[in-house]
């Protein structure tokens, strides 16, 4: 593959021909895509800071999984936290 194949129209070109599909239409499936990381990054991003977790938030800022890190962020290891606190006993005054 030559560098000038690279070219974004030829990416485009390239994945829809892989894909099976029209230009336009693996356009829209990687615009759904990236809406969807975004929507749970933006989420889990906010509830890092929240929660005062900074290794958390550096960590879902700079790695990419379509959403699958994030999505395990919010419904699991957000909620060990809050699990363990609840469990704990409250203390006596």
């Amino acid at each position: 593959m030559a560098f000038e194949d690279l070219a974004v129209g030829n990416v485009y070109n390239m994945i829809a021909d892989y894909m099976g599909v029209s230009v336009g239409t693996a356009a829209v499936i990687l615009a759904i895509i990236s809406i969807w990381a975004l929507v749970w990054k933006g989420f889990a991003l906010w509830k890092a800071s929240k929660k005062n977790s900074i290794i958390w938030f550096i960590l879902l800022l700079v790695v990419n999984t379509l959403g699958i890190l994030e999505i395990l962020y919010i419904y699991v290891f957000s909620e060990l936290g809050r699990r363990k606190s609840s469990k704990m006993p409250a203390k006596k005054k």
